[in-house]
């Protein structure tokens, strides 16, 4: 940091969040507590707040929601159950599918939605305040689903609803749907949807005489179903990207597994030492490679992965000062191309959190036809894990639940 910039004003920021910084600055683990309710989450600010029993839970309000929404009698039943409650989708941050899929999913469980997408349309160019609009919106509406350019401030505003609860106001549950580049939840959430539901190796023609689980395990003798003891892959801009360590943190929770970064060895796009470390102290085995081709286990990381997750080099975030190193880095090794995707295990599903970036071509369309291929899927996916996510703040899951085993078993 220069001296210019060590002795220049606060930012309007850091001002809106200064009340909220002593809070802001306790470990993750500390804070956790504040965000749940009656055993339930209130706010959704954090990954780790999904432990792996709630991830099993919400899959499975997901999967009875998915069921449901495919009869006239079950869209009936779910769009009456939460008709009454308004949602508010705070987005000042240009976004398509996580802004599109809450917007689904507040439709398929009946809440009403409005939105604020662009804040020079609010009375924020007129001096208000972040958290002014926040406490306005929660004077209309039953939720507010946000996502802003800058870090930490979802954790804040969910800091002010208690702040106003515990003084007997009016507050509303705060849903990150984005914040800076500090956390994305809800992506990690329906990240770790798709790979539950992958790792099930179920198929319709599944039968008592064979199925899909059965052919798969005649060529990977110690493949087991489910999460753990399996070897995650991430691929590209790892220091940069909050779905990166997002789901890194859910995937921390599974026993045995491995987790592979595969980036430059450069500061601003490689695995950051607090990331390293959280994940080191919860028994993940890390490995940081350079290239697709490295090997771990005496096999190159492109073989051994049970799924790679894919990202594209945010250049948004570019750093002048990086240019210059960045000219020098080969990104080609950061690319999937048809020989490497042929060389996955049979199962291994591809994801990435969108938008893939054309130019770069980390994913070429070629690859869009594979089996493995899961990137769209993935992107549906959030819409049933979001509004699995909505029921259970709402605690209208266990009426799914029970309409489901009625009606449908």
């Amino acid at each position: 940091m220069t001296a210019e910039r060590r002795h220049a004003p606060p930012t309007q920021d850091e001002l809106d969040l200064l009340h909220y910084q002593s809070r802001i600055e306790r470990p993750v683990a500390a804070k956790i507590p504040e965000f749940s309710r009656d055993e339930r989450l209130r706010h959704v600010i954090f990954s780790r707040q999904f432990s792996v029993e709630l991830l099993e839970d919400l899959a499975g309000t997901a999967d009875k929601i998915r069921a449901l929404s495919k009869a006239r009698a079950g869209q009936d039943f779910l769009i009456g159950l939460l008709s009454h409650k308004r949602a508010m989708l705070y987005f000042t941050q240009p976004s398509t599918r996580t802004f599109l899929s809450f917007m689904a999913a507040c439709q398929i469980l009946g809440i009403t939605c409005n939105e604020v997408r662009d804040p020079s349309t609010s009375s924020e160019t007129k001096g208000e305040t972040r958290f002014d609009s926040i406490r306005m919106f929660s004077s209309y509406f039953d939720l507010i689903i946000m996502r802003s350019p800058v870090a930490k401030l979802a954790e804040a505003c969910a800091y002010l609803m208690n702040d106003l609860a515990a003084s007997g106001n009016r507050s509303v549950p705060i849903v990150n749907a984005g914040s800076g580049a500090d956390q994305h939840p809800t992506q990690a959430l329906l990240d770790i949807y798709t790979l539950q539901r992958t790792f099930q190796f179920t198929s319709p023609k599944d039968s008592p005489i064979g199925t899909r689980f059965d052919e798969i395990r005649r060529q990977y003798a110690n493949l087991t179903r489910g999460l753990s003891r399996k070897v995650y892959g991430f691929c590209g801009d790892i220091g940069r990207g909050r779905t990166v360590r997002s789901l890194a943190e859910l995937l921390a929770g599974y026993e045995g597994v491995s987790l592979v970064f595969v980036s430059p060895q450069h500061p601003a796009l490689s695995l950051g030492d607090d990331m390293r470390s959280r994940l080191v102290n919860r028994g993940v085995r890390v490995f940081e490679v350079e290239s697709l081709e490295t090997p771990i286990d005496g096999r190159p990381v492109i073989e051994t992965v049970d799924a790679l997750y894919m990202t594209r080099i945010q250049k948004e975030h570019n750093d002048p000062a990086d240019e210059a190193t960045f000219a020098a880095i080969d990104f080609s090794k950061y690319k999937l191309n048809r020989d490497l995707v042929n060389r996955m295990k049979s199962y291994a599903p591809i994801l990435h959190p969108f938008p893939r970036d054309q130019f770069f071509g980390e994913i070429p369309q070629e690859i869009d036809a594979d089996p493995r291929a899961m990137y769209f899927r993935q992107a549906r996916n959030g819409m049933w894990a979001r509004a699995a996510l909505l029921a259970h703040i709402f605690n209208v899951d266990h009426q799914i639940s029970r309409y489901y085993h009625e009606h449908y078993e």
